[in-house]
């Protein structure tokens, strides 16, 4: 029985060795033939804007396929002082800490080590109409591995999550191994 399954280690710079190493239940399982077949996958996520009036006075909403955002109000306030509400940069904010983190989990995975946990900011600064910089902080619990090491992880993610290579942007990353 072949096996398919779709995975992302090229997205993630995981490589085949992880992806084949990974333990993944196989349902309908022939003994006498089993082969892990590798997918690439090309994912396309969705998510879209809806807004009313004038850039100061209008209104927005956003929504994603997920649901998670679900007509979720954004504004010029929401955007540039303290409304209620989101705005894109905090949407991109969340975007980066997360692919970062995940990134950073494969790293640590194909590296030998599990991560206890990876906690991640990000803070997102947009300055003179663009995005000057994104500020990841980064505090890790990875028993067993050493600094140097870690460090090394944490670089790769710092350049390799798919969100940082969007960026143009200046990209920081103060990481504590704890």
């Amino acid at each position: 029985m072949i096996i398919k399954i779709r995975v992302l280690y090229s997205l993630f710079n995981i490589g085949e060795k992880l992806a084949k190493s990974a333990r993944l239940p196989l349902r309908h399982q022939n003994k006498s033939q089993n082969k892990l077949k590798l997918t690439l996958m090309k994912i396309v996520r969705n998510a879209s804007a809806h807004w009313t009036g004038t850039g100061k006075d209008g209104k927005g909403d956003l929504t994603t396929a997920s649901t998670v955002l679900n007509k979720t109000q954004y504004s010029f306030n929401t955007r540039f002082a303290d409304g209620i509400g989101t705005n894109p940069e905090e949407l991109v904010a969340a975007a980066h800490a997360g692919c970062f983190a995940m990134q950073l989990a494969f790293n640590i995975q194909q590296a030998g080590f599990a991560a206890d946990s990876l906690d991640v900011s990000c803070a997102i600064t947009l300055e003179d109409g663009g995005i000057s910089s994104s500020k990841l902080t980064l505090t890790a619990a990875v028993p067993g591995l050493d600094k140097t090491k870690f460090d090394e992880l944490v670089d790769h993610a710092e350049h390799n999550c798919p969100i940082s290579k969007l960026f143009n942007t200046t990209i920081s990353v103060e990481a504590t191994l704890a």
